[in-house]
C-alpha cells in the first residue's frame, strides 16, 4: 500500500469516528488542541497526519490507536509477541515510515514503534508534539533529534527520553537511512 492510500486510510477512519460520535469538524478541533483547518486538512487524506494527534484523538474519544490506524481492535491483555519484520506498518508520513511493535496489545499504555527514516524525506519532518514523554533508542545510522531549540546528533546505541510536548522531530544523517526504537507513554 502506498503512503497516500495508507494515509487516507486513516483520514477516512477519523472521519468515521467523528460521524459515529456525531461531532463537528470545530468540535474535534477544539477537543484535540487544533484549529479547524488542520483537522479538515487530516481528514482530506491529503495531508500528513501526526501520530501524537491520532494518539491524542484516541484517548480523547475512548479508542485504541491501531484501530484508527489500522482499521484493527487489539485483543490481547496478558502478552502479545510482535516477530521481526511483521510488526504493522503505516506511512502516515513521508518523512518516517512507522511499524507497530505492539498493536495488539489492549490498553496499552505505552505505544512502541521502530521507526525508519530515509534520508530523502528529511526536509519533510516537522516539529511534533504530544503528551506524555517518549524514550528513543537509536538502533542504526545516525539522526539529528530537534528537540525545543537543541540539535542533538546521536548514533546506534544512544538513547534519549524527553517531555513530548515540547516540539521534536528527527532527521536521518550521513545521507544514509536510520532506524530507532520509539516509544510514546501518556
Amino acid at each position: 500500500m502506498s503512503d497516500r492510500e495508507n494515509i487516507q486510510q486513516v483520514a477516512s477512519r477519523l472521519r468515521g469516528l467523528r460521524d459515529a460520535l456525531e461531532l463537528t469538524t470545530a468540535q474535534v478541533a477544539e477537543a484535540t488542541g487544533i484549529d479547524e483547518q488542520t483537522y479538515l486538512n487530516y481528514e482530506s487524506g491529503n495531508f500528513d497526519i501526526p501520530i501524537s494527534f491520532v494518539q491524542n484523538l484516541a484517548q480523547r474519544y475512548g479508542v485504541q490507536v491501531p484501530e484508527l490506524l489500522f482499521g484493527s481492535s487489539p485483543k490481547m491483555r496478558s502478552y502479545y509477541v510482535t516477530r521481526a519484520g511483521t510488526g504493522a506498518r503505516v506511512e502516515r508520513s513521508r518523512a518516517y515510515s512507522y511499524e507497530s511493535l505492539a498493536e495488539g496489545f489492549a490498553d496499552r499504555i505505552m505505544h512502541p514503534f521502530m521507526v525508519t527514516i530515509d534520508p530523502a524525506s528529511n526536509d519533510q519532518a516537522r516539529p511534533n508534539t504530544h503528551a506524555g514523554q517518549e524514550f528513543n533508542y537509536v538502533v542504526s545510522g545516525r539522526v539529528e533529534l530537534h528537540i525545543g531549540s537543541r540539535a542533538i546528533a546521536m548514533s546506534a546505541g544512544d538513547s534519549i527520553t524527553f517531555n513530548a510536548q515540547m516540539p521534536h522531530y528527527m532527521h536521518a544523517l550521513d545521507g544514509k537511512p536510520a532506524q530507532f526504537l520509539a516509544i510514546i507513554a501518556q
